[in-house]
């Protein structure tokens, strides 16, 4: 959300600033509609019958949905911007942990960290993509290859595979076992 101002977006659709703000209150409203437009556009999908795939699927698509639009962790993390489009995803999570034996308070509970998770994750990925891009070497891979193997065994052993190894998608692996902690 900091990189984007009003004159710079008033520039990239060829008009002004203050166009804009004979349609918009402000730079939050503008980005709510944006964020409901896209919200409207994505497809929902048909959830299992079982409480605790519930949860699974439709974070999944939660996780699928918000990462085709990075920009929006960002603008949702304020905690006080949604999108009304986009309340499908806490709703079916919410039901679903209620119909699993939750009260509807550890319900939200569980939803806002699997929201968590899912944000962070999002966010780390999309960080980790920048920097690869810029090129050069990491400061991790500085930071591994003098590794002390008798300090870090472990790390030692996968040092050379270090990005290869956090680079892969863990995200269903990871939501599941949130799951299965949170619907014990």
């Amino acid at each position: 959300m900091g990189t984007l101002t009003m004159r710079r977006l008033a520039r990239e659709v060829g008009t002004t600033a203050m166009a804009l703000y004979h349609h918009v209150r402000d730079k939050e409203e503008l980005l709510l509609l944006l964020l409901d437009d896209y919200a409207a556009g994505l497809p929902r999908p048909d959830l299992p019958e079982d409480p605790r795939e519930r949860v699974v699927t439709a974070a999944m698509a939660m996780h699928e949905a918000v990462s085709g639009c990075p920009w929006a962790v960002d603008v949702l993390r304020a905690d006080d911007l949604l999108s009304v489009g986009a309340l499908w995803y806490p709703e079916r999570i919410v039901d679903a942990a209620v119909r699993a034996g939750l009260t509807v308070e550890d319900a939200v509970d569980a939803y806002r960290i699997i929201w968590h998770y899912t944000a962070g994750e999002i966010a780390g990925r999309a960080a980790a993509r920048r920097r690869r891009q810029e090129g050069g070497t990491t400061y991790r891979e500085r930071a591994f290859a003098e590794l002390d193997a008798e300090e870090f065994p472990r790390l030692s052993e996968v040092a050379g595979r270090w990005e290869e190894l956090t680079a892969r998608d863990t995200y269903a692996k990871g939501v599941r076992a949130l799951v299965d902690g949170l619907l014990r």
